[in-house]
């Protein structure tokens, strides 16, 4: 099994949506999870290949904006707030061997907290 597979299968365990978006917002994977959440639960056709931010309103596509701003100045993961499904929503640097931001990936966990 090569390298990609692995990884593949590795996200496509996770109870979780994870989508990884590009510096440009162009969504470019999403794990069995979040496909399951947009395409079946809420019924987006394949986004892959899409702007993230065409997926939101304006205060949403503004606070996705901000959180990169802080993720292009070496910021950590962002929280950006709690789903309707009471999930935690946060925004994740990934970076390249220079320590560049090559995008982000957004995860979602349980809001264990009342």
């Amino acid at each position: 099994m090569d390298r990609q597979a692995i990884l593949s299968a590795i996200l496509d365990s996770l109870p979780y949506p994870v989508v990884f978006v590009d510096c440009d917002f162009i969504i470019r994977y999403m794990n069995r999870m979040a496909d399951y959440h947009y395409h079946t639960e809420r019924g987006y056709p394949c986004l892959i290949g899409r702007s993230l931010l065409e997926c939101h309103n304006q205060a949403s596509r503004e606070k996705i904006t901000a959180a990169v701003e802080k993720l292009k100045n070496h910021g950590n993961e962002v929280f950006i707030g709690v789903s309707v499904k009471n999930q935690r929503l946060y925004i994740n640097p990934v970076r390249d061997e220079k320590g560049e931001l090559i995008g982000f990936f957004e995860r979602c966990e349980m809001n264990l907290q009342k």
